[in-house]
């Protein structure tokens, strides 16, 4: 491990992220995408049972933070995690269940 502090641009990037992170449906989302892989939104919206309109939101707030990437297919745009910070901090809320 480094001793060397963390840069503010950094911690303040981070915290970025987890702000949009800290959302239950988002967290569903994310965990979905990691279990079953990249997929399109009406798979989320049907698997979810989240309105499209919510799904499309929440995925275009993780997109913007860069936790997750889209790819137009025809007329469907798949989903899948681009940062694998994002399910280092799922893997922690995983730890944290099985230790109850």
């Amino acid at each position: 491990m480094s001793d060397e502090n963390l840069t503010i641009e950094l911690l303040e990037r981070m915290a970025d992220v987890l702000r949009v992170l800290a959302h239950r449906d988002r967290l569903r989302i994310i965990e979905h995408l990691d279990l079953h892989g990249t997929q399109p939104v009406s798979s989320l919206v049907k698997a979810l049972g989240m309105p499209q309109a919510t799904v499309s939101h929440h995925l275009s707030r993780m997109k913007v933070a860069g936790l997750v990437a889209a790819e137009r297919r025809e007329r469907h745009v798949w989903y899948s995690i681009a940062d694998p910070n994002s399910l280092t901090i799922l893997n922690c809320i995983r730890k944290k269940r099985s230790h109850k």
